[in-house]
């Protein structure tokens, strides 16, 4: 079977035909040769600034980004491929096996895998490449003119790989493992993770495109919910994996895909913080937490939170943790500003739990000592932080250092998620049994803006009352198709 495997042409799979010379030699004639019609991308100029903000900050160093490589799902079809987000940051190219590198002395070279050429039976044979297979790619320099950066054939990328100084080359390592083994380290990596983390701290802030890319996918996002709200029954039950599936085709229509493993949690299973098996059902009486996020087709991604009731009204014990939840995170999005430590945001979203927590005759001891730092008891019911950076991964920029981040303040460009939440297990015999199996979170995306803060997704409603009154609008409209 090896001797077989290694006799087969590169790029086919055993169970593909065998092709005649005749046929081959046929297959390689009569195709005319058509150029796409490309322009630049109206955020070339971005990508050129970041691209020597990053090199200002390794002077006389070379710099290797890659955009990472397919990975299997499982025998020979592959997942989706996703690029590396600072690759996409700094080039905007979509492509797997795509390499960027920074030279000293601004010469800038993306390697990417042009077209499949005529001379070789590429176009047509190889399932992972070929033009037949998987579409057209740009030549070298179509992509050059869309992407506003020199371009190299992907088969010279060892050769400039070989030529590099590793005591002075910085590689973004995980991405690419023939990459990595290129270029050894030469260090205890120390050198590579801080261009990892310089890269995260320079996405930190959004510029105003990014700020547009993100409102384009909270948008989408929107519509997402409003696509739910609108097939979700409010009398029978239905499927987890059904309401997943309809956000899943808005994000697909209106964007690239969904931005993380959407959370559709019925009852006991939107107490569960990751919730991606979504294989329960709706049950009138019920309250619902869904968790999801467009990625839109530049791969900004939005992080949108609701917890709706089933039946289209809360009862009285669901509408009262509601409400605390909701003053926490209006606490929270009230405190946002330039300069504000990310922690202090934390505290004050943490209180107005806690404090309702006490209200709730849950608490076991005072607020006070239940916030003190050598305590934090009420965090049995919120295991999680306020929320997080946000732009082209849903948890961004997460190599920044701590300064800069968790301990650091708030910039005016700065996105983040507020998304407090309450969750009581239905196994937790410190509560009252009437509240087991409530999980309730409500989670925005934020901008910081230099009056204070901006809600990006205000479009979907957040008081208990606002969604009762959007969830029944919602249903009134009925279903829809996007389009």
């Amino acid at each position: 079977m090896n001797e077989q495997a290694e006799q087969r042409p590169e790029g086919t799979q055993s169970h593909d035909p065998e092709f005649p010379q005749r046929f081959v030699e046929f297959m390689r004639t009569g195709w005319r040769d058509t150029a796409l019609d490309v322009s630049a991308r109206p955020q070339a100029p971005q990508h050129a600034k970041r691209r020597a903000a990053l090199a200002a900050a390794f002077p006389g160093e070379t710099l290797v980004i890659p955009s990472g490589r397919a990975k299997t799902r499982a025998n020979d079809t592959e997942h989706p491929f996703r690029p590396g987000s600072d690759h996409v940051w700094l080039t905007g190219e979509h492509d797997p096996d795509a390499v960027l590198i920074i030279r000293p002395g601004g010469d800038e070279t993306l390697y990417i895998r042009p077209r499949s050429p005529r001379d070789t039976d590429e176009f047509f044979r190889d399932r992972m490449y070929g033009e037949l297979w998987i579409g057209r790619r740009h030549t070298l320099a179509e992509k050059s003119a869309e992407l506003g950066v020199d371009t190299a054939h992907l088969a010279t990328l060892p050769a400039a790989l070989d030529e590099l100084a590793p005591g002075r080359t910085r590689v973004l390592r995980g991405y690419d493992p023939v990459v990595d083994a290129a270029v050894r380290v030469t260090d205890d990596g120390s050198r590579d993770a801080e261009l990892a983390r310089v890269l995260s701290e320079l996405r930190l802030v959004k510029d105003e495109w990014e700020i547009a890319q993100l409102q384009d996918a909270i948008d989408a996002t929107v519509r997402g919910f409003e696509d739910v709200a609108r097939i979700l029954p409010a009398d029978r039950p239905v499927s987890e994996r059904l309401l997943e599936g309809v956000f899943g085709l808005r994000a697909r229509h209106d964007g690239n895909d969904v931005g993380y493993g959407s959370i559709v949690g019925n009852g006991p299973h939107g107490a569960i913080l990751h919730w991606t098996r979504n294989d329960g059902r709706t049950a009138p009486g019920d309250l619902l937490l869904m968790d999801m996020g467009v990625e839109n087709v530049n791969l900004y991604t939005a992080d949108v939170t609701r917890t709706l009731p089933v039946n289209g009204r809360f009862t009285p014990l669901q509408r009262q943790v509601y409400d605390i939840v909701y003053r926490s995170q209006q606490a929270g999005i009230d405190f946002i500003r330039p300069g504000v430590k990310y922690d202090d945001i934390h505290q004050t979203c943490m209180r107005a739990l806690a404090e309702g927590l006490a209200d709730l005759g849950v608490l076991p001891v005072s607020v006070d000592e239940a916030m003190s730092p050598d305590s934090t008891l009420y965090r049995r019911w919120t295991l999680h932080g306020f929320g997080h950076m946000l732009g082209l991964d849903v948890h961004d920029c997460a190599h920044a250092r701590s300064e800069r981040y968790r301990k650091g303040s708030l910039e005016e460009g700065h996105v983040l998620t507020v998304e407090p939440g309450l969750y009581f297990q239905p196994e937790d015999e410190l509560v009252p049994a009437e509240l087991r199996g409530i999980g309730i979170r409500i989670e925005d995306d934020v901008l910081v803006t230099a009056a204070g803060a901006r809600n990006l997704s205000a479009g979907l409603p957040r008081t208990s009352d606002e969604v009762e009154a959007w969830l029944a609008a919602q249903r009134e409209a009925g279903p829809r198709l996007p389009g």
